[in-house]
């Protein structure tokens, strides 16, 4: 393991067939890290960027994950482990203080934090005990509770992206999808304008925070975004990231409304998929992140950024070739963790 708080370091990065995962690796590489690509699906994009260590790995739900993981850390001397994606938060930090005994380095809240987040129903619980507005939420069984005429989404209590996610406006077609959706909750659909804020808490609970209006969404994704600033949607991030005791990279997402009021929908422990429009407007979100992961102090003044930018994203051709010839091979079947 590296011991000089300047050198290049070994990171894995979980999670690289999807976005966040994807450009983090791709960030970090920029930055002369070598990074340890990893995603459960031989084919993830991640695994075939130039310079990268791509390797294979079980599902989150897999018994062996966090076992392959804690030997693929000490294997490949890692110094330091990044989740991308939110199934491979529940094992790693089961075995946190085995990482942490073998000198591998993570930066996340504690675990009651991190599964108030992961749940749905226990992040709403939590924002309304603090009164932060979130959308009303309702469980299966509590469906004839929903006020008649309300706009509703059925979607997982657990989970990534916008993955199983359906909108209605009656409750028994609410009633309908969650019988079709593996455990599942029930909320208020809202409008106005989508936003994600790009975080960094450091360890005393200062936080750094970057907004930006989700301008295009296709599939959960911002495929358009534009830097801004609202006093309103500042402080109900902060409110937020203070209530679930936020530390380390995260992203916060939410909805102004034509009122000038803020609701916050989710916050993800992880960096967001479109975050480098962070960084292109000025912010070292991924620099400082690296600083915080290994005891470093977070530099809040490297953290501030320019209104008023644009990014647009689309779909990029990576590869195309010989499954034959891939010199990843599959450790189990499944979709990209």
């Amino acid at each position: 393991m590296h011991t000089d708080p300047t050198s290049p370091r070994r990171i894995l990065v979980t999670g690289v067939g999807a976005n966040p995962g994807f450009a983090l690796t791709r960030s970090l590489t920029r930055l002369g890290h070598q990074v340890i690509a990893a995603d459960a699906n031989p084919l993830a994009p991640g695994l075939l960027l130039p310079e990268v260590l791509p390797r294979v790995t079980p599902l989150a739900a897999d018994p062996d994950y966090a076992h392959f993981m804690a030997a693929l850390c000490r294997d490949l001397a890692v110094d330091a482990v990044v989740a991308c994606i939110e199934n491979d938060l529940p094992p790693l930090i089961d075995i946190a203080p085995q990482l942490e005994a073998d000198g591998v380095r993570m930066w996340l809240p504690d675990a009651v934090s991190v599964h108030s987040c992961i749940d749905k129903a226990a992040f709403h619980q939590v924002l309304t005990q603090h009164d932060i507005a979130t959308p009303r939420t309702w469980l299966p069984e509590a469906i004839g509770q929903i006020p008649d005429h309300t706009e509703l989404v059925v979607k997982p209590r657990r989970g990534h992206g916008a993955q199983h996610v359906h909108f209605v406006d009656r409750r028994d077609h609410a009633r309908f999808l969650c019988e079709l959706v593996m455990d599942p909750l029930v909320q208020e659909r809202l409008h106005g304008q989508e936003f994600t804020a790009d975080c960094l808490v450091d360890r005393t609970g200062r936080a750094s925070v970057i907004l930006r209006r989700r301008n295009l969404v296709k599939a959960g994704l911002a495929t358009v975004s534009t830097t801004f600033d609202s006093a309103a949607a500042r402080e109900a991030v902060l409110k937020t990231l203070a209530a679930v005791r936020a530390r380390g990279i995260c992203c916060v997402q939410g909805f102004m409304h034509d009122d000038g009021s803020v609701t916050i929908t989710e916050l993800n422990v992880r960096i967001a998929g479109a975050f480098a429009l962070t960084e292109a407007a000025g912010a070292d979100l991924v620099g400082q992140m690296v600083n915080g992961l290994f005891g470093l102090p977070v530099d809040h003044t490297r953290l501030t950024y320019k209104t008023g930018l644009f990014l647009t994203s689309y779909i990029e051709t990576l590869a195309v070739g010989d499954v034959t010839d891939l010199e990843v091979t599959p450790t189990t079947q499944g979709e990209t963790s």
